[in-house]
C-alpha cells in the first residue's frame, strides 16, 4: 500500500512541493526561507555574552526560534527519509573520504562554504528557492555563480586535487 512512499519521487511531484514551501512559509508566518540564518541563533543563544557585532545589536534569538525548529525538521525528515522511508538508504560520503586527507577536504570545504554564505548574505537554499522566487537580482547572480562555482569544483579542481592528497 505505501510503497510509493518508498521510491525517489519525480521531480513534477518534489519539485512543486518545494517550490510551494516558499509562499506557504510567506503566508503562514511571514518569513523567508533560509537555512545558514540558524547557525546566527545558535551562536546568539550558545553565547549570549560574547562581545560581536553580528551576535549583538538588539538582536534577540528567541524571535527566531521557528527557524532552529524549521532546522530539526529538516534534519528529521532527512533521516526518517533515508533510513525508514527508503528501500535504498544513501550513502552519504564515500570510504575515502574516512581519512586524514579526506577529512581535510571536508573541513575546507565546509570553511569554504560558510564563508561564502556568510559573504553572499544566505545560503544556496535561501537565495535560489526563496530570493529568485521574491525577484531579487542579487540572488539570480548569486545562484549562477554557485552553481559556476560547483562545476568549476567538479571538474577542474577536485580532478587536481584528489590525486595529490591520494584520494583519486
Amino acid at each position: 500500500m505505501l510503497e510509493w512512499i518508498l521510491e525517489p519521487w519525480p521531480w513534477y511531484v518534489s519539485g512543486p512541493m518545494i517550490g510551494l514551501t516558499v509562499p506557504l512559509l510567506l503566508l503562514l508566518t511571514g518569513h523567508n526561507l533560509g537555512i545558514s540564518s540558524s547557525l546566527r541563533h545558535i551562536g546568539a543563544a550558545c553565547a549570549p555574552r560574547l562581545n560581536l557585532a553580528y551576535l549583538k545589536q538588539n538582536y534577540n534569538w528567541r524571535d527566531n526560534i521557528w527557524n532552529l525548529l524549521f532546522v530539526a525538521g529538516v534534519l528529521m525528515g532527512a533521516f526518517i527519509g533515508n533510513f525508514i522511508l527508503s528501500s535504498q538508504p544513501v550513502t552519504f560520503l564515500p570510504q575515502e573520504y574516512a581519512s586524514l586527507p579526506g577529512v581535510l577536504i571536508l573541513f575546507g570545504g565546509g570553511i569554504l562554504i560558510g564563508f561564502g554564505t556568510r559573504y553572499a548574505d544566505g545560503c544556496t537554499s535561501g537565495h535560489t528557492i526563496m530570493g529568485i522566487s521574491a525577484l531579487s537580482g542579487a540572488s539570480l547572480v548569486a545562484t549562477i555563480f554557485f552553481f559556476v562555482g560547483g562545476l568549476l569544483s567538479t571538474w577542474l579542481i577536485l580532478p587536481w586535487l584528489l590525486p595529490l592528497l591520494g584520494l583519486g
